[in-house]
């Protein structure tokens, strides 16, 4: 298993709370416990989609996510005004900054502020030892494959090896959050999950 005290630590000492496993189905299991009879919102996100927390959720409580238009009538909007918020990050440093890069601005605004709390489910794949490597992930491991998934023509997408910072309309990567730490007036939990999870 995958030793996360280091960065459980240097979360803990940037104000998130921190909940570690094994499995990304017990993971889901204990998100399933934790999010009860309330509004949920869900950033575009793989990891989501792998761990089936729409459908895990969805009987108990109500969820908003675009990637299941029939949530909502806006799903993005509707999201961004749930009680609850749940995304991924496309790189997370040990030394504990969360890295999100973003097309519509959707999730990382949602990422920011509006909620109760905000979880984010992190695999071990997006964990890289420092901030500049977790950044280089992002943009270059996490953005392509992205693109890639989106059939988007960009020169990431048509290579799939790393960012060209190009100018294409069609280009994901407009926007990057970083969270240095847990803001202000809002929880924060990172799932740690000792599986490869997203991109």
């Amino acid at each position: 298993m995958t030793d996360f005290t280091r960065v459980k630590k240097n979360l803990e000492s940037k104000r998130f709370r921190v909940s570690t496993f094994a499995t990304a189905e017990e993971a889901a299991d204990y998100l399933d416990r934790s999010i009860d009879g309330v509004s949920v919102g869900i950033g575009g996100s793989v990891t989501a989609e792998q761990m089936g927390l729409y459908e895990k959720l969805s009987g108990h409580n109500r969820v908003f996510w675009h990637w299941r238009p029939e949530s909502a009538e806006d799903p993005r909007r509707e999201a961004m005004t749930a009680d609850m918020y749940i995304t991924s990050v496309n790189g997370m440093a040990e030394t504990g900054e969360l890295i999100n890069i973003d097309g519509n601005g959707n999730r990382v605004a949602s990422s920011l502020y509006g909620h109760k709390k905000v979880w984010f489910i992190v695999g071990r794949n997006k964990l890289a030892p420092t901030y500049e490597e977790a950044l280089w992930r992002a943009r270059n491991i996490a953005a392509p494959k992205n693109a890639q998934r989106l059939g988007r023509k960009t020169p990431c997408a048509v290579h799939g090896d790393r960012c060209y910072d190009c100018k294409s309309p069609e280009r994901i990567c407009r926007g990057l959050v970083v969270l240095w730490e847990a803001v202000a007036n809002m929880e924060m939990e990172v799932v740690l999950i000792d599986q490869d999870l997203g991109y």
